[in-house]
């Protein structure tokens, strides 16, 4: 059973969503201190977190941040608010996907399922571990190392250089990534896969591979192989 922490202040709300997860077989915790939204977080150690943006004492973007900073956990953004800045900020901060409210409940847990099996699933292949221009990439752990140093990825993060590397010096359209990730691309912004290339793009280069990933303009990205620059 994998564990929920929904961090939701609204209280009918809450219960509404725990109630309607939990016939999912999905285990659901709420925060009973909103100023120790991290602490609880590290209590719990969900499988998944879902936040609102709009919370007491600090906002969902100040948790997810902190979450992110010490964890891979795929995180949900769940908010009313739907500027196209409130969802690029999300995408920043290390979000795995972002849903506006009202929303439609079959929508929520599709893309619950879809990340999950993405997360937990994709990484049951023979091996966990693939070399790609020089560096080790650890699917299992999320990181990426070369005498450079080591990064840690997130889901999203690891699962597109994955899914670039499998097919270097080759242009990965921008839609087979986004049916890949995100199994249907009506339910997400082209501009998140945008976001999440280019961090993706910045990490690399603390190890110097940044350059590796290329933006081929219209079509897609590709991943190099070392002395293909």
């Amino acid at each position: 059973m994998f564990k929920v922490l929904l961090i939701e202040d609204d209280a009918s709300l809450f219960t509404e969503i725990k109630d309607r997860l939990s016939q999912w077989s999905y285990e659901i915790f709420g925060v009973e201190d909103f100023s120790c939204v991290f602490q609880e977080y590290t209590e719990i150690n969900p499988d998944l977190v879902i936040i609102d943006i709009q919370l007491p004492k600090y906002d969902g973007f100040h948790w997810c941040r902190m979450i992110r900073s010490h964890s891979s956990v795929p995180i949900i953004f769940l908010s009313s608010r739907d500027h196209p800045s409130d969802i690029v900020m999300s995408m920043q901060f290390g979000a795995d996907d972002y849903i506006q409210k009202p929303f439609h409940f079959d929508v929520l847990v599709a893309k619950i399922q879809a990340i999950l099996r993405r997360v937990y699933n994709y990484s049951t292949e023979k091996s966990d571990l693939k070399t790609w221009c020089g560096a080790t990439v650890d699917l299992d752990r999320n990181t990426i190392s070369n005498p450079a140093g080591t990064v840690e990825l997130t889901k999203n993060e690891m699962y597109i250089l994955k899914l670039l590397i499998e097919q270097k010096n080759k242009i990965v359209t921008r839609e087979y990534l986004i049916s890949q990730l995100w199994d249907d691309k009506r339910f997400i912004s082209d501009n998140t896969l945008t976001v999440n290339v280019n961090r993706l793009r910045k990490k690399l280069e603390d190890l110097e591979l940044g350059s590796f990933i290329q933006t081929k303009t219209g079509q897609g990205y590709m991943a190099l192989e070392e002395g293909f620059l």
